[in-house]
Order: structure tokens, then sequence, then C-alpha cells
């Protein structure tokens, strides 16, 4: 039998816990034409709701033109262009009479249109001359989805990417546009917490107050218990509830950690789940992930290290640059702790969540919280 604890791509909604208040939220949003601003810590699971919900929308053939486009990986304006370019030339029927619009949206741009030998999938290549001739292109992309016979979805995963571009102005650029759109509902996804707040809920800039939050939290834990416990049951494994517990207390109920560590004990169990199985699942992962964690060290300067395991330590920090705390794990004076942690917030290892008022510290990787709190 497959492994049903998947934690990579998003497979189907049986294999999918949960998230069904957060499901039925993006749907009432998006038929509604309300847009949405999603934020979740990384590998939280956000990118898998996405997908559940474009497999929500094909089941129920709900009349929405869903688009997913991830900007991770872009690092300007033109990136952005062609990024989206690209992605419609995917879901865009080769054959359908809509190419012919898109080909007349981006002529100015001398495309060159090719396709995957392989995959079929086509690849654009774009070459412009200006940011003004980006910046029309951006639009008029845009206004062409906008002119389908089909409302649409789009989702932008990372969308807090654009505030690393050179350019300074596409916040503006893309609220001016999107206030023009008619048919097009947007889905802003991010998982860097205080940059998503910022764009969207700071009064000073462009996107404020445009959106409507959801908040991705961890599941609760009976909801996962009964997930995890239903799958093994499935494929003949009994387990039992001290092994379910430690499994979602080890990885604090955070998707991804906990799909991997089941994951992983499905791999190694026979015909019983229990503690022991779990445990040595646990440091089966430790071991797999000890050379790429020990390269952490490498890339941080003394500081952030001895702060990075300091925070692993404790689980939870609020008050980093408090004299308790830098005695405790001996990490020097206040300055060079903020300017520390300011690095790892920045480098994603450190997780920066406001709770009742006030900041709190996690690792954003359990697994390498877990294996500096047993090796330091």
């Amino acid at each position: 039998m497959e492994n049903p604890f998947i934690f990579r791509a998003y497979e189907s909604k049986h294999l999918f816990c949960d998230r069904e208040k957060e499901l039925q939220r993006l749907i009432t949003n998006t038929l509604s034409r309300a847009d949405t601003t999603l934020i979740a810590q990384r590998r939280m699971g956000k990118t898998g709701l996405i997908h559940r919900l474009f497999d929500e929308i094909a089941t129920k053939q709900l009349p929405i033109l869903p688009i997913y486009v991830d900007i991770f990986a872009t690092r300007s304006l033109e990136d952005l262009v062609k990024t989206i370019s690209t992605t419609i030339a995917r879901v865009i029927p080769q054959k359908s009479s809509v190419v012919k619009q898109f080909t007349k949206v981006i002529k100015s741009l001398r495309p060159i249109i090719t396709y995957d030998p392989i995959s079929a999938s086509p690849q654009l290549q774009l070459t412009f001359q200006s940011e003004a001739e980006q910046q029309q292109t951006l639009a008029e992309l845009l206004k062409f989805l906008d002119s389908q016979n089909i409302p649409v979805l789009l989702a932008i995963d990372e969308f807090q990417q654009i505030r690393n571009y050179p350019e300074t102005n596409i916040e503006a650029l893309l609220r001016t546009i999107i206030q023009t759109l008619n048919n097009t509902t947007f889905l802003f996804c991010g998982s860097k917490r205080h940059m998503m707040l910022d764009i969207f809920s700071n009064e000073r800039n462009p996107f404020y107050r445009s959106t409507e939050f959801i908040h991705l939290q961890k599941i609760e834990h009976d909801v996962y218990a009964d997930f995890i416990e239903r799958h093994f049951r499935n494929a003949g494994l009994t387990t039992d509830s001290e092994a379910i517990d430690f499994i979602l207390n080890w990885t604090e109920r955070h998707t991804y950690f906990t799909q991997r560590l089941c994951h992983t004990t499905f791999n190694l169990a026979t015909n019983k789940v229990n503690i022991d199985l779990v445990k040595l699942s646990a440091h089966q992962i430790l071991q797999t992930d000890a050379m790429v964690f020990a390269q952490y060290q490498q890339m941080l300067t003394h500081g952030q290290w001895n702060l990075l395991i300091a925070i692993a330590k404790e689980g939870t920090v609020s008050q980093v640059t408090s004299q308790q705390f830098s005695r405790k794990h001996r990490l020097g004076n206040p300055s060079s702790i903020s300017r520390s942690l300011a690095a790892l917030v920045n480098k994603n290892l450190i997780d920066e969540n406001p709770i009742e008022g006030k900041n709190t510290y996690t690792l954003n990787d359990v697994f390498l919280a877990r294996w500096l709190g047993s090796n330091y």
C-alpha cells in the first residue's frame, strides 16, 4: 500500500487533513469576489490548502477559473511578468481561440513560445526594453485575465517577495491595476507574517485593508489524531494513543513535520505503531537531516548560532534581550542579540509571531530545534 502521509505536493482531499473552515471561507470569498490574504508559517500547509481549494472548485464544478502563481523565485518586476505570462500560457489550451488574444497582449515583447517535448508545457521567453514596458505588460496581462468569460481566481503564493524587488513602486502599481478589474479575485499568500501584515494592515501602504485575512493555525490535536489513526488503520496497522500523542507533541502539530514523521513511521511499521517505533522514526529523521543542520553553523556568526541554540532550547521566547535570558545562555549585550535576532528572522530560521501584543520567537524548523536541543 502506498504511504498515505504526504509531506510534499498536494495529492487529494482524502490525504489532506482538515482545514474545512478555512476552505469554506476561501470558497465564499471567491464566489463573492472578496480578495483574501492567507498567512501561514512556512510548511504549515498553506500551498496545500490552495490546491485543496482548486480541487474543490473542480469537483463542485464551480464557475471559476483558478490560476496559481508561485513568485518565491522571482527577483524583479521582469521576473514577475515572465512568471505570470508563463503560467497563463500553461493554463490556456494550446488550440483555444483565447491563445490568439493572449498572443496579442504580449506580441510587442517579441515572445518565443516553445513546448517541452516531454511534458508539452509551453516555455515562454520574453524580452523587455524598459521598466515602463514591464509595467504596461503586467497591466495588460491582468486585464486579459479579467476579460475572460468566467470569473478568475488568481492565487499568488509568497506574495511578500515583491518587497525584495529593486523596483520601489510595485505595491502601488499592483493596487492601481487591481482596482480596475471586475472579474478577477485575488488570493495573496505569504509565509513572512510581519511583511504580509505590513503590506495589508499598515495604513501607509497601498493594499491597506483591501482584503480579508485568514491566519492558518495548527490543526486541532484531536482532529489530527483521528486523521493519523484512520490512515494507519486503513493500512492494517494498529496504533495506541501514546504513540499518536508523541507524534503531535514532538512535531508541535506543524503540518510538514507531523506528516513527515508519520511518513517515516509508516515506512518502518509492520503491524503495530507504538511509541518505541515513533521514537525510532524521529531519531532516524534527525540522523538523516544532521548533515544539513550542521551546515547552518558555517552560515551563521557565532552570536547568531548561539542565539539559535538558546531559542531552540527554550521553545518559545518573548523577551529575547532580557538579562535573565542573556545570562542563562551567555549571549552578550542586548544590541548584539537584537542584531543576531534580526538576521535569523531575515534568514527564515526564526519566526516572529505577535501574541497578545508581544512578539514571540520560535525556530521555523521543528526538527532543527529538536536536533539543537539534543546536541547542545
